[in-house]
This record gives structure tokens, sequence and C-alpha cells, in this order.
């Protein structure tokens, strides 16, 4: 979890990589018409965000299911929204990417391709609520490599990995 422009993909991609986990990027399950407004320079209001939090949740569950594990990526800027995706999953895992709104503001300054507009990143650092100890998240500065992002959350989840993790 994190804002826009924290490493979440990035982070994401290679954890599952790492440990052979499916993964799937928090936008994949955005409604079509929750992309257009935030490309539009919209932030989006908890109405909007219940279906796509419903659909993570969803997958989160299909996993479980399957007794397999799985990474998703997923702002979950406020306690509410990690509890519909959590919940009473006591075997789902948090990790919060932290970082200041001046070095994820330069990220995404230099970000191409994407809808979320920088503009935007004022309205999620205003209503990000940053893991309380009660939900155990693993915190980690996305100051850090992204190598080093992963090796910190293999170490401090106490993951085993399937693979090497690869060059930065």
């Amino acid at each position: 979890m994190g804002v826009s422009g924290a490493g979440k993909t990035t982070t994401g991609k290679r954890l599952a990589n790492l440990l052979g986990w499916p993964f799937r990027d928090g936008d994949e399950f955005h409604p079509r018409a929750n992309i257009e407004k935030m490309a539009d320079g919209i932030a989006l209001c908890d109405e909007d965000r219940a279906p796509w939090l419903g659909a993570i949740a969803a997958w989160i569950d299909e996993c479980r299911t399957a007794d397999r594990g799985g990474i998703v990526s997923c702002s979950a800027l406020r306690r509410a929204y990690r509890d519909a995706i959590i919940g009473e999953r006591p075997d789902v895992g948090l990790v919060y990417l932290r970082g200041s709104r001046a070095l994820i503001a330069d990220r995404l300054s230099r970000r191409r391709g994407h809808f979320m507009p920088p503009s935007l990143l004022i309205s999620q650092f205003r209503i990000l609520e940053e893991p309380l100890p009660d939900e155990h998240a693993i915190v980690v500065s996305m100051r850090l490599p992204p190598k080093r992002v992963v090796e910190r959350i293999v170490a401090l989840a106490g993951l085993q990995p399937t693979r090497r993790i690869g060059p930065v």
C-alpha cells in the first residue's frame, strides 16, 4: 500500500517473481469510470472505491481458497479500505511503502503513460492514514532501491523465496 508513485507495482512484481506467486496491480480492479475520473484529475470518493475494494478482496479470497500466495498492489490509503481488503483474513499481510511528499512528487513528475496525474498526489496525502500498530504492517522506506525494498519485505515477513533477487 501507499500513495501513487510509491513503487507499489515495481515492488509487487519483484516480490511476486521472487516468491513464485501471482501479481495483480490494484489499478486492474478499477471500473472504467474510476480510471476516467482520475485521468480527468478528479479524486475518487468512498462510493467510487467500494466496487474496486470488493474486487480486490474477491481476488485475495480466490488466492486463499486455492491455498496459494498472491501479491496485490493497492493504495489502501485509509484504515477502512485496508479493513475491506484484509478484514478478518489473518493470513493476509500488509506492506506500507512510505515516502515523503517531495520524493513522490519528483517520481510522479518523471512518470509517463499512467492515468493518475501528479495533481492528485495532494488529495492522496490528505486522506492517507498510516497503518497503526495493530495492523502489523511492514513499513519500508521507498527511498531504498527496489531490490533492497523487496529484501526488507522478505526478511521482515519471514518469507521463503523460490528464486534469487535480481538486479536493481
